[in-house]
């Protein structure tokens, strides 16, 4: 159990007309693990996943999904992984316990091993079951296609923009089954806009951008690169222009009293900061700080790349 659920070495993606999607990317998705894997529009990301998928075949480099290659043994890598695509796909009129049974039928899945009201239960569409696919919400639909790809129970399941257009209270239960089977055993690769699910659901996120891989992390050590940190004070009169100081790296006045102070944690501490306030001849009366999080940071690297 200590190979990596997928492993890829050195991927490779070049389409006719010469554009290159994946450039030498490798790293490994440790089993049991949610792994975020984030990166801009056109940074290689769905690309990526349908290499995983075998919708789209790489031009160099090497694939293992759960051990198996993917050239070598695709039958068995296809049946190790479930993919939930941006795309909604399935026929509108069958109904979801109909979809779940031809998706079973065309995984090989036995009769006797399969419980398409127990799938759709799990992911709070059993009221739905014998209702036309095409009647279905856009939450609804997005919940059918993670259940749809869970059917063959594989043991790697990859989400991509899972929530999209799917509200809070959807978006929340679908965060909660993840969860459930994560901690079943199943490995979870999940791809989303949301800054905020990545940083509070993945273990580990790697970071794509112009096809190449330019970040690979546990989360909060990802976190911990920015050295960026706001904080803001409460002065105790009003004051015309924002005062300055080395160990400022920003300042801005929030109306006649607040002071949007930005430093460097790598060259300043907040006592220097408030310090410097003081210094300026300010009584403080209320400070409050925001801590870098992953949007910083993945903005910075995008930024960077």
């Amino acid at each position: 159990m200590t190979q990596a659920a997928i492993a890829i070495d050195t991927l490779c993606k070049t389409y006719s007309g010469g554009k290159r999607a994946l450039d030498g990317v490798s790293f490994e998705v440790p089993r049991g693990q949610i792994f975020g894997l984030l990166g801009p529009n056109g940074a290689g990301k769905s690309t990526l996943i349908n290499i995983l998928a075998g919708l789209v075949n790489k031009t160099d480099g090497k694939v293992a999904i759960w051990g198996f290659d993917i050239d070598a043994h695709p039958r068995n890598a296809k049946a190790s992984i479930g993919i939930v695509n941006q795309e909604i796909l399935f026929d509108p009129f069958f109904t979801p316990k109909e979809t779940l049974e031809i998706q079973a039928g065309l995984y090989g899945v036995a009769k006797d091993k399969f419980d398409a009201m127990a799938l759709l239960r799990a992911v709070h569409l059993e009221d739905k079951a014998h209702a036309y696919s095409r009647t279905l919400s856009g939450g609804m639909k997005r919940r059918l296609m993670v259940a749809k790809a869970m059917v063959h129970s594989p043991p790697i399941i990859v989400l991509d923009e899972p929530t999209a257009g799917v509200d809070v209270e959807l978006r929340q239960q679908l965060w909660a089954y993840v969860k459930q089977l994560n901690q079943r055993g199943v490995t979870v690769v999940l791809t989303t806009h949301y800054l905020e699910e990545a940083e509070e659901l993945c273990d580990r996120i790697a970071i794509i951008n112009h096809g190449q891989l330019i970040a690979n992390k546990p989360t909060r050590e990802l976190v911990g690169m920015a050295q960026e940190k706001v904080v803001e004070v409460t002065v105790d009169r009003d004051i015309a222009a924002a005062p300055d100081n080395a160990c400022f790296q920003k300042v801005e006045l929030k109306g006649e009293r607040v002071l949007v102070i930005t430093y460097r944690k790598d060259q300043a501490n907040a006592g220097e900061v408030l310090g410097a306030v003081q210094a300026a001849g300010l009584g403080i009366v209320d400070v409050s700080t925001r801590e870098a999080d992953l949007e910083d940071v993945f903005l910075n690297l995008t930024r960077a790349a």
